[in-house]
């Protein structure tokens, strides 16, 4: 392929080339869809002001420590011109649904982003390999790729590049593909048309809002991140609030009863990545299985997932509470007390001994 020049790259015609042979080089690299966004992302940074302002970012300091970055491009990355999003779908439909492994106690209910491989480790190298394509065709060029790392909002990047709307759950929703699916980025110094910005279209559906077991969807488009079991298993350190350890119900990582609601997702289809595959049967895990693991086996088991982030006693925390809401007996009240004779943690300590508390009767 040969290298096009700087003229051809910059006239109208040679840019509107060149955006329709990277969706295609993107879709060879096996990603759904791709769009681009402009570089105004003022209405998102006013509504994320608005949502710190409200504390509801809990601890995730990072969602406000970067300022105006995280909303200006090209303060970020100086000479961004334009941003790439893209779309990689990841959810596997042959597996038992999500919402029967809610209805099994003695198992444990893990978000289905995180049973395979680390997404992050497999949509940055996808990016990398796309900007490669991109330089081989161009030369070199100025460009940064990410996915949901750094200060980047990447849903209302992918919504402003056409690749669907921000739901009432804050998820974003496509109309074809629903919202099991992961995004990423490239800033970009090419002068690349913008995209259409997607329309809304929930209308005044509210099952998100009624399905969600804590309340943390406080508002359409409005979601206390305290108050959500995704926060709550995963970027919270401590103690999980009392009030809200029955509703978790045996959800260990994550929480996806807004999305299994949400009609759009009837279009859901099979992910074509093979990384997404369940590792260690936690499609559907048998609780008193994981909450035996020794760190070590945690770490072996969870090398290359999503899941190790949280570490081993929050691992143990989330469950913990989900033994509490268990329906199980002996069995399980033996494998609590094993547990707490051999952990020295006591924030873990707590989490079992309410779990046995749940037990007397």
């Amino acid at each position: 392929m040969t290298q096009k020049t700087q003229t051809e790259i910059h006239s109208k015609a040679g840019v509107s080339q060149l955006k329709a042979d990277i969706k295609a080089w993107a879709i060879e690299l096996g990603f759904q869809d791709m769009g681009i966004s402009d570089l105004d992302l003022s209405e998102a940074g006013d509504y994320l002001n608005q949502w710190v302002a409200k504390q509801y970012h809990g601890d995730m300091d990072y969602m406000h420590k970067h300022g105006s970055k995280r909303y200006t491009p090209e303060e970020m990355i100086p000479g961004t011109m334009s941003i790439i999003s893209l779309r990689l779908d990841y959810m596997n439909t042959g597996l038992t649904p999500y919402r029967e492994i809610l209805e099994q106690s003695d198992k444990g209910a893990v978000s289905r982003y995180a049973l395979g491989r680390d997404y992050h480790k497999v949509i940055r190298k996808k990016l990398k390999q796309l900007a490669q394509k991109i330089e081989q065709a161009i030369g070199a060029f100025g460009y940064r790729v990410f996915t949901d790392s750094a200060p980047v909002m990447e849903k209302a990047i992918a919504e402003k590049a056409g690749l669907g709307w921000i739901g009432k759950h804050s998820n974003l929703l496509n109309s074809k593909a629903g919202s099991y699916f992961f995004l990423g980025e490239i800033y970009t110094d090419l002068p690349l048309p913008p995209d259409e910005k997607a329309t809304f279209h929930c209308g005044s559906c509210r099952k998100c809002l009624d399905a969600c077991p804590t309340d943390a969807i406080v508002a359409p488009f409005q979601v206390d991140g305290r108050r959500c079991i995704s926060y709550l298993t995963i970027e919270n350190h401590g103690e999980i609030p009392l009030e809200f350890r029955k509703a978790m119900g045996n959800r260990i990582y994550g929480c996806d009863d807004c999305q299994m609601v949400c009609p759009w997702n009837k279009f859901t289809e099979n992910t074509r990545v093979e990384d997404f595959a369940p590792r260690h049967d936690l499609d559907a895990p048998d609780l008193l299985v994981l909450f035996a693991w020794t760190e070590a086996e945690f770490l072996q088991k969870t090398e290359g997932s999503p899941i190790r982030r949280i570490g081993y006693l929050a691992w143990l925390r989330n469950i913990a509470v989900a033994l509490g809401n268990a329906e199980g007996g002996k069995e399980v009240i033996d494998a609590l007390q094993a547990k707490k004779g051999i952990v020295s943690n006591e924030m873990v300590i707590e989490h079992i001994d309410w779990a046995l508390m749940q037990y007397q009767f």
